[in-house]
């Protein structure tokens, strides 16, 4: 069996962490078994739906290097929903209902009332033919629901959750087709599971009821229901998945300057009893994937663990992957050595900015003598050896000064900062002549 697995985004906005979690576990799990991973644009709501969004997911996708093996459009295979709709139809397990919005909202607040679960109470199934002719003659159309099969539960085994047990009879008859022709989400998906030969649903826990739901189309329409996992939703620090969360969008991550691998690490793991770890590239993340290790408790996302997780990303990144996000003119010996002192590729501007000038700092009354005996000596010594190891050996001699007292006033006047990349990697990229300038300037 080749493995299919698909994600389902409705183009109506950008992706945000929530999708683009589910889009990312639904491709590992297809790379880690050799398969076969669908990018399907939900469009059917073409009020809703637009081309920009649609662009809008393409580019994000590929940013996050989530590259789909196949692209559809449901927009574009409404012949086969109507075709399933028909079929079910005339096999007694669809039918179509009359009742308005506010009749079925009175309904509803009735059971509720009387302590009753709000389900629908079938009553469409008890009309006649002149009942529906009649109905139509006062302008109604009729929206349709798939009619669920009552005589046995509905259970499979959750590769995240586990057993799963539903009773039909407790569950209303969904809606499939709304009165204006337009579809809902339950039965297209349902259709292009099956032509698309999709094996694996990965998505979060509060599809499990429409699971249960779809479950019985499928084996209405002649087909073995996919293996489903359900997982837990994403929760933010403060305990729920605030607003800002749920719309933070891939956009806002990369004018961040979040890279695609820190934020593909950091929802990979979490919820899981796997450690988050930074990486470069997804190869760990596809062979360590595993829905044993997925916890049932919700998934925590905390943008502050992202931000040092890129951190840790960054100081891993090789020259090659700043996409030309450096400074004009900076090398890759100068990428190595600012790389450990920051915490986003960006902020490589402002140590290249250090190294390329100009640095103005004045030293201390103290310390005066002392930079200037090292700009003396710095201008004797033979720059292409291992320069501040030689010019400190000598300065710790000459002066008698060690530790801080040594090493922070040259620090000081050749970078303007108190800390930063180390001087031994960072003094050969300055240079001879510019650290002579700015050592003797600081006098």
């Amino acid at each position: 069996m080749t493995v299919v697995t698909r994600f389902a985004p409705s183009p109506t906005g950008r992706l945000h962490v929530g999708n683009i979690r589910t889009a990312l576990h639904n491709m590992l799990w297809a790379r880690k078994q050799g398969g076969r991973f669908i990018l399907r644009l939900d469009d059917t709501d073409l009020e809703r739906s637009s081309e920009d969004h649609v662009e809008a997911i393409r580019a994000d996708l590929q940013w996050l290097g989530l590259t789909p093996d196949e692209e559809h459009r449901q927009s574009l295979r409404f012949d086969l929903y109507d075709a399933a709709l028909k079929t079910l139809a005339a096999a007694g397990r669809a039918y179509p209902a009359y009742e308005t919005t506010q009749e079925l909202e009175l309904k509803r607040k009735v059971q509720l009332s009387r302590g009753k679960p709000p389900v629908y109470d079938r009553a469409a199934l008890e009309l006649t033919d002149a009942d529906r002719k009649r109905f139509e003659a006062e302008g109604r159309r009729p929206h349709w629901r798939f009619r669920l099969d009552h005589g046995a539960p509905i259970a499979w085994e959750d590769l995240i959750r586990g057993p799963q047990h539903f009773d039909p009879a407790l569950l209303s008859d969904p809606v499939i087709r709304r009165a204006d022709g337009s579809w809902l989400y339950m039965l297209p998906s349902s259709v292009d599971d099956i032509d698309m030969g999709v094996t694996h649903v990965v998505r979060g826990e509060d599809h499990v009821t429409n699971t249960a739901l779809q479950i019985q189309m499928f084996e209405a329409l002649g087909a073995s229901p996919p293996a489903f996992a359900h997982e837990a939703l994403l929760v933010g620090s403060e305990g729920k998945l605030s607003k800002r969360l749920g719309s933070l969008g891939v956009e806002a991550m990369r004018a961040d300057g979040i890279e695609p691998i820190a934020l593909l690490a950091k929802l990979a793991r979490i919820g899981t009893s796997l450690p988050v770890e930074p990486v470069t590239d997804a190869r760990p993340l596809i062979e360590g994937f595993d829905f044993s290790t997925f916890g049932r408790a919700p998934a925590r996302f905390d943008m502050e663990e992202l931000e040092g997780l890129n951190a840790r990303v960054v100081h891993q990144l090789d020259f090659s992957r700043t996409d030309g996000r450096l400074p004009p003119g900076m090398t890759e010996e100068a990428w190595t050595a600012i790389r450990p002192n920051i915490r986003k590729v960006a902020d490589a501007g402002e140590w290249w900015q250090i190294i390329e000038g100009p640095v103005r700092h004045a030293a201390a009354p103290e310390d005066r003598e002392f930079i200037r005996a090292a700009a003396q000596a710095a201008e004797a010594l033979d720059w292409t050896t291992p320069v501040w190891a030689t010019l400190t050996g000598m300065l710790k001699q000459s002066s008698g000064r060690t530790g801080k007292s040594l090493f922070l006033p040259l620090r000081q006047a050749l970078t303007g900062r108190d800390s930063g990349p180390e001087m031994a990697v960072l003094l050969p990229l300055i240079g001879k002549q510019e650290s002579l300038r700015r050592l003797n300037a600081s006098t």
